[in-house]
C-alpha cells in the first residue's frame, strides 16, 4: 500500500481534480452528513446521484435536485453501477448497528471493495468514511498517523486501510476521517444517545473527573470539507473533519446535564459501558486530535457553532 507520506501532492492526480461540475454518488445521501454533503455539493455547481432506500429518501433527494439511485448497503450491485456512472463517490452510509459490530463490519468492508474495483484505473476521487477515534495515549491524532484498524475482523472493516491500497490502483482515494461528534440541529448521534441516556437515566453520566477529550466539528463543516476534498485533494489524502481537538468529556456531560436540569455523575470506565454500551465505551476514551494539515491543505477553515454552543442551544433535549 502507498503510505499517506510517500504521495507526492504536487504530482499529476485524475482528470476531475480541480473541476466544479463533477457527477457525486454518495452511498448515504440522505444521512446526517450525506445529506449536508449533497447540499454543499449542489450548491457549488456538482450534481448528485444518491442512494436511497426507501421511498421517504428518495423523495427527500428529490426535493432537493438530486438524481436517485435505489439500494441500500447490502445491494453490491446498485453500489456498483453507482460508482460506474459518477465522477467521483462519497462514501458516508454505515449500519451502525451497534449490537451485531460483526455484520456493520463486513457490509462497510464489501461496499468499500465494490466502490474501488469500480474505480480502478480511473483516477476518480473516492471518499471513504473513517473516523479520528482511536487512543494515542493522550496525543492528539493527526493526518500523518496510519490507522491499526487493519483487516476484515477490524472496526469499520478495515475499510481506511483497504480503500488507500487502491491508490496504487489508479483510484483517488480520499479519507474522511469525521471528529466522534458531527454535530448540529437534527443530530441523532453519539450526542443525541447521550441526552437522552441522561434524561432517562436521570443524570449525565460522565468516566472519572471528565477529564478525557473528544474532538468536535460542526455537519455543515465536515460537508464543506469532503466538497474540498473532491475538488482539490490529491490521492491518498487522509483529511480531519476536527474543528475542535480538546473538548473535555466533563463539559458535555455538564451542558448535557444543565439543559435537561439534571446533575452530572461520575462512575467508572467499566460502569460507564456497562450502562450505555458501545457509546459508554467511546465516550470514556480520550481522543483529542488535530485538522492542521488539512485546513492548510484544502484552505478549510471551520465557521460552524461549537459543540457546547450547540447543545446549550436546546436543540439535543426537543
Amino acid at each position: 500500500m502507498t503510505s499517506v507520506n510517500d504521495i507526492d501532492r504536487t504530482g499529476a492526480t485524475g482528470s476531475t481534480h480541480g473541476r466544479r461540475d463533477m457527477r457525486v454518488f454518495i452511498t448515504g445521501a440522505s444521512g446526517w452528513i450525506g445529506s449536508h454533503t449533497t447540499d454543499e455539493l449542489l450548491a457549488n455547481g456538482h450534481t448528485v446521484l444518491g442512494m436511497a432506500r426507501s421511498e421517504a429518501s428518495e423523495a427527500t433527494l428529490r426535493a432537493k435536485g438530486a438524481e436517485v439511485l435505489r439500494g441500500d448497503l447490502d445491494d453490491l450491485d446498485a453500489i456498483r453501477r453507482g460508482a460506474a456512472q459518477a465522477d467521483a463517490v462519497v462514501h458516508l452510509a454505515n449500519k451502525h448497528d451497534f449490537t451485531n459490530q460483526a455484520a456493520t463490519n463486513a457490509a462497510e468492508r464489501a461496499a468499500t471493495q465494490t466502490i474501488g474495483d469500480a474505480l480502478v484505473d480511473t483516477n476518480k476521487p473516492f471518499v471513504v468514511a473513517s473516523g479520528t477515534a482511536f487512543p494515542m495515549g493522550g496525543t492528539p491524532v493527526t493526518e500523518d498517523v496510519q490507522s491499526p484498524f487493519v483487516g476484515p475482523d477490524a472496526p469499520r472493516g478495515g475499510s481506511e486501510r483497504l480503500a488507500l491500497d487502491y491508490v496504487d490502483r489508479g483510484v483517488r482515494t480520499l479519507v474522511a476521517r469525521f471528529a466522534p461528534t458531527v454535530h448540529g440541529t437534527g443530530d441523532h448521534g453519539f450526542i443525541r444517545f447521550l441526552a437522552d441516556s441522561a434524561r432517562n437515566g436521570g443524570a449525565a453520566l460522565v468516566a472519572g473527573d471528565g477529564a478525557a477529550r473528544w474532538s468536535a466539528v460542526h455537519v455543515t463543516d465536515a460537508a464543506r470539507m469532503i466538497r474540498l476534498g473532491i475538488e482539490q485533494a490529491p490521492a491518498g489524502t487522509i483529511m480531519h473533519a476536527v474543528a475542535e481537538g480538546e473538548v473535555r468529556t466533563g463539559d458535555i456531560a455538564a451542558a448535557i446535564a444543565d439543559g435537561l436540569g439534571l446533575a452530572v455523575e461520575s462512575v467508572t470506565p467499566q460502569e460507564l459501558q456497562e450502562r450505555y454500551g458501545f457509546i459508554g465505551a467511546v465516550f470514556g476514551m480520550d481522543l483529542p486530535a488535530r485538522s492542521d494539515r488539512t485546513r492548510e491543505l484544502l484552505g478549510w477553515e471551520p465557521t460552524g457553532p461549537t459543540l457546547l454552543d450547540d447543545i446549550r442551544s436546546g436543540s439535543y433535549f426537543s
